[in-house]
């Protein structure tokens, strides 16, 4: 056994999570290592069982008389509260529904009629993933403000009197850098603009401090850290002394105060409701709820110690097992700039990436030459992760 790895087995046996892997329905640890989390979280093993007590029983059986009787009409606020906890909210502020581009324009858009006509510019994580950028260009046009893209360092200094509205990504999807949430909100305020924070990249993975640092606006998907699966419902955060304020650009008969009115008049309901639009997707969000009990008894400061644990480790390994000059990593050392992902620079990424699969290590390849590594602290070990770049040591090795 190598010195690494006789670490890598001391860690496991002090892992205070190390339990909580059993609680996922993961293959042999022979067989795969999953560090793809922050695409795709694992499956919980709880969420099987419910998603057909969900379908054979409330649907199949009780069919209507399940929104009251099963309580799906009060899923996406129970569901959001609880979130709440993971990302630092109370009760009350959370409401979980639609896709996270839908609350992107929701919350954006909110945002910019919070701030007032006086403002008509709308600035934006020029890095961001994609999809936020596409929807701060579609709703600077609809509200007839200018978009302003810069990097999330530069924000402090173009902000004016000219802000409405600021949007962020806590953590940079690419490269894993977690940006300064508490000084760039501070910043925003000062300037008395609207902060909404993208939290795709840090819930379930890093504490974020909602209520704590004042945040106005927040959405996040659940389907990496959280472990929702694929295409769960993300969820809308309103912090609650502008909930009142909250005008959201798609109102619908969910969010309305009284949804079986059928009035043609909209008054939007009260609380973290008006951030409904439309039906719940119930199949998708139920199981996100029984996804969620792998939370029970853990604590978001324990997941961040040993994210930075695992990463600290693995780019330790990757130190010690990869050709030296082969992997750059885009991942800053300094653990308060630090996500739960490493992203390495390699040439050949793509390839790279496809061997490394081949081989049971499941990261994800980012265009032109990124490798990046998701570290999943409820069921990722050290072992994987020594595995994971011994592989990739002997993967880029085999190429020269």
């Amino acid at each position: 056994m190598s010195e690494l790895a006789a670490t890598a087995k001391k860690l496991d046996a002090a892992d205070e999570l190390a339990g909580k892997r059993a609680e996922f329905v993961l293959d042999d640890a022979d067989a795969h290592v999953y560090l793809d989390g922050n695409s795709l979280g694992a499956l919980p093993a709880a969420v099987p069982g419910r998603v057909d007590d969900v379908v054979r029983r409330q649907w199949g059986s009780l069919r209507i008389r399940s929104w009251d009787e099963s309580g799906w009409w009060t899923a996406p606020e129970r569901i959001g509260d609880r979130i709440a906890p993971l990302v630092g909210a109370a009760p009350g502020q959370i409401v979980v529904g639609d896709s996270t581009s839908v609350n992107v324009f929701k919350a954006l858009v909110a945002a910019v009629r919070m701030a007032g006509e006086g403002r008509d510019e709308i600035v934006v994580d020029a890095t961001t993933f994609p999809t936020d950028g596409y929807i701060a260009e579609s709703a600077a046009r609809m509200t007839g403000r200018t978009l302003r893209p810069v990097t999330p360092e530069e924000v402090p200094r173009v902000l004016g009197d000219r802000t409405a509205a600021v949007l962020v990504n806590h953590v940079d999807y690419r490269t894993g850098r977690l940006h300064d949430l508490p000084s760039l909100t501070a910043a925003v305020h000062a300037a008395g603009a609207v902060a909404v924070w993208d939290l795709c990249h840090s819930a379930g993975a890093l504490p974020v401090g909602l209520d704590e640092h004042g945040v106005d606006l927040a959405v996040g998907c659940t389907y990496k850290y959280l472990n929702g699966g694929p295409g769960s419902p993300a969820y809308l955060y309103v912090r609650r002394d502008l909930q009142d304020r909250f005008d959201s650009p798609l109102p619908g008969w969910n969010s309305h105060v009284e949804p079986f009115g059928m009035r043609p008049d909209y008054e939007p309901a009260t609380g973290a409701p008006r951030g409904r639009v439309g039906t719940p997707d119930i199949l998708s969000m139920l199981a996100l709820e029984a996804a969620l009990q792998v939370w029970d008894g853990v604590t978001v400061e324990a997941v961040r110690a040993k994210s930075l644990a695992l990463t600290d480790f693995f780019l330790e390994c990757v130190g010690q097992y990869v050709p030296a000059g082969r992997v750059e990593s885009l991942t800053p050392a300094a653990h308060e700039e630090r996500g739960s992902q490493v992203a390495l620079r390699c040439e050949d990424a793509g390839e790279v990436m496809k061997r490394l699969i081949e081989r049971g290590v499941v990261g994800d390849f980012r265009h032109p030459d990124v490798l990046r590594f998701g570290f999943t602290p409820l069921y990722v070990g050290f072992a994987d992760v020594e595995r994971a770049a011994r592989v990739l040591g002997e993967v880029v090795a085999a190429q020269l």
